[in-house]
This record gives C-alpha cells, structure tokens and sequence, in this order.
C-alpha cells in the first residue's frame, strides 16, 4: 500500500466516523481533491489487500470493524451510532475511537437480548463468552459470513 492508498484508507474511515455511515466515493473524493474514479480504484486496491471490503457493485461493505449494513451489533459511542460486523468488531468500535462504548446485541442460542458496557476497554459483564465459528485463518475465504 502506497501513501496515496495509505490516505485514502485514512480520509474514508474518518467518514465513515463522522457521518456513522459509510461513506459514498464522491463524499471521499471531494475531501482528498480527487475524482470519484480515483477513489473507487484506490478503493478496489484496498479491497485487494484486506484494508476494506467493497460489496458487488464497488461500495463499502465493512471498513473493519465498522460494517456498512445493519447487523444484530450495533455500538454506541462517543454519541454516535455505528454497526459492527461481529462481536470481535463490537469491541473494537470502542478501541477504534480511544472511548467507552456499550454494545446492543443479542445471544445467538437464545436470543436473550445483551447490553454490554465496555469501560477502558473492558466489558462490565465478565461472565459473557462468544465463540469464534470460523478459525482466524480462514476468515477471509468469506468475510461475510464470518
């Protein structure tokens, strides 16, 4: 990755904060000065090298941890809404921004609703587990689904 693609990175996950969503190409573009093709190559490059990950038609699908499309993580902070793309992400939310965070979820056996504080990066509920379906290894055969 070239420092080009470095600010790119940068310019579209500063967006994706401030507008608690991801950001479409012309928003980015005119940040950097750039055109709307440049930033969908430089996004494309990104995509290739696992810094993103762009859905069928070129736009942001994840920008790890933060997730593009409504999931069952949703993360307040910093007064802000975002969605996670799992709960590894949901925690890194949180870390990401440097502030306190409390995740909204549900547990995948019972479906019992969860409502996690996350305090100086720690969790106020020691007792929870969530398991990790796909090896670390594998995660980016399908990122989706993992």
């Amino acid at each position: 990755m070239d420092s080009l693609d470095l600010d790119l990175r940068n310019a579209t996950y500063r967006r994706f904060v401030e507008l608690g969503r991801a950001p479409a190409a012309d928003e980015v573009a005119g940040v950097l000065g750039v055109s709307e093709g440049q930033v969908r190559d430089g996004w494309r490059r990104l995509h290739d090298a696992h810094a993103l990950v762009l859905d069928a038609a070129g736009e942001i699908r994840m920008a790890n941890p933060f997730s593009a499309r409504p999931t069952s993580f949703r993360v307040d902070a910093a007064g802000r809404s975002w969605f996670a793309n799992c709960a590894w992400d949901a925690f890194g939310i949180g870390a990401a921004l440097h502030v306190d965070s409390t995740i909204e979820t549900g547990c995948a056996d019972c479906h019992t609703p969860l409502r996690i504080g996350v305090r100086d990066g720690r969790p106020d509920d020691t007792d929870l587990v969530f398991h990790v379906l796909v090896p670390a290894i594998s995660w980016w055969n399908d990122i989706g689904f993992t």
